[in-house]
């Protein structure tokens, strides 16, 4: 029904769609009762990728692959750039350029341990282990990628112990360490043990 003081709209605009001569430049869609139409919030989630696919397999955390050392060892260096002029006769040429040679320059006593399949519980453990030795001027570790288990660790000594040797030490104390912790909390543990089931005989008695 139009509203009143308006004209009804023209025939032909309700002919427009039905006639075969303007079918090819109209086109309604016929919906039937099976089709359903696409759910965007269901497309766009599965299309999107999430950040589980990112997060690599468990075993990929701890199993080494084909060839892949545990650890490997690097000499730490640095690179310096020196800045070279030329002298005549005590007098700096101010206007030639300068010549900047980059030196790379290795530090004396100080390795760059990789550790692969590996976290921050052995890579703290280790920094902290190397700080108690009086030979070690400088132990840290910085874990290059979250996604990666590896971290890398870099030792600086006096010259008395070489790093390795001062790793290996600390890799063996640590093991100590751990052997008397594991000693001390089974103690503990069958201690409490005895006095819980000594205790519970006693009320059983009562």
């Amino acid at each position: 029904m139009s509203a009143p003081g308006s004209s009804p709209p023209p025939s032909f605009l309700k002919e427009l769609t039905h006639t075969s001569a303007y079918s090819h430049m109209v086109k309604v869609p016929n919906l039937s009762s099976n089709m359903r139409l696409p759910n965007p919030e269901a497309g766009s989630r599965a299309s999107r990728p999430g950040a589980e696919d990112n997060v690599p397999n468990r075993f990929e955390l701890f199993l080494l692959s084909d060839g892949e050392k545990k650890v490997t060892e690097e000499t730490d260096t640095r690179e310096y750039s020196v800045a070279l002029r030329s002298y005549k006769r005590r007098q700096v040429y101010a206007l030639l350029p300068v010549i900047y040679l980059l030196l790379t320059i290795g530090i004396p006593s100080t390795s760059v341990f990789t550790f692969n399949k590996e976290d921050h519980t052995l890579g703290n453990m280790l920094r902290a282990r190397l700080l108690q030795s009086p030979h070690v001027l400088f132990s840290g570790y910085k874990v290059p990628h979250p996604l990666f288990s590896s971290f890398i660790l870099r030792v600086q000594t006096d010259g008395t112990l070489t790093p390795r040797q001062a790793l290996v030490q600390a890799c063996k104390d640590l093991v100590t360490d751990l052997g008397l912790l594991s000693r001390e909390f089974t103690k503990e543990w069958e201690l409490r043990k005895m006095v819980g089931e000594s205790v519970d005989g006693g009320i059983t008695g009562i």
